[in-house]
């Protein structure tokens, strides 16, 4: 049983997060800004309120700790002004990145994102499925934060040895938002911001948890989206309509999504468990 931080804890992904954890039996310590702290929280087990902008904080949240999922960040472009995202962004990884060094944390497993592979696509991919060589190309300040966390996390696993997974999230989604995926299958420009991809809130929960102990050294980043896409149509379809002049890399399954998640399966043993057809079913 390890003792794992969980940033975020409040949140959509920190909650399902917290839940797997303890289901595996780890001991987790989750802190938020926002929430119900204590006992009196939600979570199944108490929740420090802290805030990760200040580096002390960051420091005492991460005393004896073996590792620690970070998720605490502005979860998308768009919620504030660009300079706040990028700065509290910034500001919170760089404090828990290096509170990590300073505390010896044994890994961190943290959330990047999809956003640095180029979304939303208004200039076309270079190839499909876009893989996690299609990096760096951020073009919010968003996207710009996790850029500039992937460099931090590289340095920083340098100077300390811990191991930083990065997970570069798809658009995350609970069993309840399925009902709305219908609505996007009329006009396939509705979704192509992101490859019509998506990713199920308990598969991001599997591979946090799978990252904590994949046979992994350094700082390394991976694609985590759905075995799908979020379309009723079919992949190849879809490119050739939507982005013609894109070279497909490889020999589409029907339905398969277009952002490459290849190398987490092989190297984090990731294998997407949920797709919105299951769901939609029931």
């Amino acid at each position: 049983m390890a003792r794992i931080v969980v940033t975020g804890a409040h949140g959509k992904t920190g909650r399902a997060v917290v839940t797997d954890l303890l289901a595996h039996g780890h001991h987790v310590v989750a802190t938020d800004a926002v929430g119900r702290a204590g006992h009196l929280s939600e979570l199944g087990t108490p929740m420090l309120v802290a805030d990760l902008t200040d580096h002390g904080q960051a420091v005492e949240v991460l005393q004896d700790a073996d590792a620690v999922v970070h998720l605490a960040n502005i979860p998308a472009p768009g919620m504030y002004p660009p300079a706040v995202t990028f700065n509290r962004n910034s500001t919170m990884n760089f404090n828990v990145f290096h509170a990590a060094q300073q505390a010896g944390v044994g890994r961190v497993v943290w959330s990047s994102s999809e956003t640095t592979l180029g979304l939303p696509f208004d200039t076309p991919p270079r190839y499909a499925p876009v893989d996690e060589e299609h990096f760096p190309f951020p073009t919010t300040t968003y996207a710009l934060s996790k850029v500039v966390g992937e460099t931090l996390a590289r340095e920083i696993s340098a100077w300390s040895g811990i191991p930083f997974v990065g997970l570069r999230l798809s658009n995350v989604h609970t069993p309840e938002e399925y009902a709305a995926v219908p609505g996007y299958w009329g006009d396939p420009h509705l979704r192509k911001w992101n490859l019509w991809g998506y990713v199920d809130v308990r598969d991001v929960a599997a591979a946090c948890r799978l990252a904590l102990d994949a046979p992994v050294s350094g700082a390394s980043s991976y694609v985590i989206a759905a075995a799908d896409t979020i379309m009723d149509r079919p992949s190849a379809e879809l490119m050739r309509e939507v982005f013609p002049d894109v070279p497909l890399t490889r020999e589409l399954g029907e339905f398969e999504t277009l952002l490459g998640i290849d190398r987490a399966r092989e190297v984090l043993g990731y294998a997407p468990q949920h797709s919105w057809r299951t769901e939609l079913r029931r």
